[in-house]
């Protein structure tokens, strides 16, 4: 079976669910906005990082990257949608992976766009403090932070298509990035390093200490979203649909 027509039909499925568009409206919205108010609230702070503080609001917009990603799954498991997928394209990883696919284009276009804009509302809040941030500094950053936003979504896919629950993906992820990282990180120093949003965002720091760096910080955020892909992938070949 080619790939074409399941691709549009798996994108048709993205733009058709409205909660979907607006996940990924909120993960522009709430980002840029946070951004703003970080450049104007952490300009005067000496000891601050101005390539963090201008795309600090990703910290919050992520939850809207990792509600796309758990939700674009989770539907396939209302009223029997996940049977009527699997009819059509029996070939189960196939289909997984055109899921896949379709979740982290947008998630990927729409995250290097709210990077930019967030950088930009960060950037206009901190005035003359980021004049020291170099061009390649900044176009890391937002390459960078558009990779991870896409990566955060694929790994609430995974762990949604396991636990077979948005709800339990997004009770289990939201306090977990918001609460218990930050939590873990204070208590264990280097190992926190390696936890999947701990190590993302060091790609959006213009300076960073440590075990990892940008990339391979990034590279830790990839492993553990390939992991949870595998495991989704190995719960819907095991169980029935």
């Amino acid at each position: 079976m080619e790939c074409t027509p399941l691709l549009r039909s798996e994108w048709l499925k993205v733009r058709t669910l409205r909660s979907l568009p607006g996940a990924l409206l909120a993960l522009l919205v709430v980002t840029t906005a946070f951004s703003a108010i970080a450049g104007i609230s952490d300009a005067s702070d000496p000891g601050f990082d101005p390539l963090f503080t201008a795309l600090s609001g990703v910290i919050p917009g992520q939850i809207a990257a990792v509600t796309f990603g758990a939700m674009a799954v989770s539907s396939e498991f209302h009223q029997g949608a996940l049977r009527l997928s699997l009819a059509a394209v029996p070939q189960r990883g196939r289909w997984f992976a055109v899921k896949a696919a379709v979740i982290a284009l947008p998630a990927l276009l729409v995250g290097l766009v709210t990077a930019l804009a967030a950088l930009l509302a960060g950037r206009a809040g901190l005035g003359a403090a980021a004049d020291g941030l170099s061009t390649g500094e900044q176009v890391r950053g937002v390459v960078g932070c558009g990779v991870y936003l896409m990566l955060m979504a694929l790994f609430a896919a995974g762990i949604t298509t396991l636990l077979r629950s948005g709800t339990a993906t997004l009770s289990l992820l939201i306090p977990f990035i918001l609460v218990v990282s930050f939590v873990i990180g204070d208590a264990t120093g280097t190992v926190a390093d390696f936890l999947p949003d701990k190590a993302g965002q060091l790609v959006l720091r213009e300076t960073y200490d440590g075990t990892l760096g940008p990339w391979s910080g990034l590279a830790v955020t990839a492993l553990w979203t390939a992991a949870a892909l595998l495991a989704g992938a190995w719960s819907l070949r095991r169980r029935d649909a």
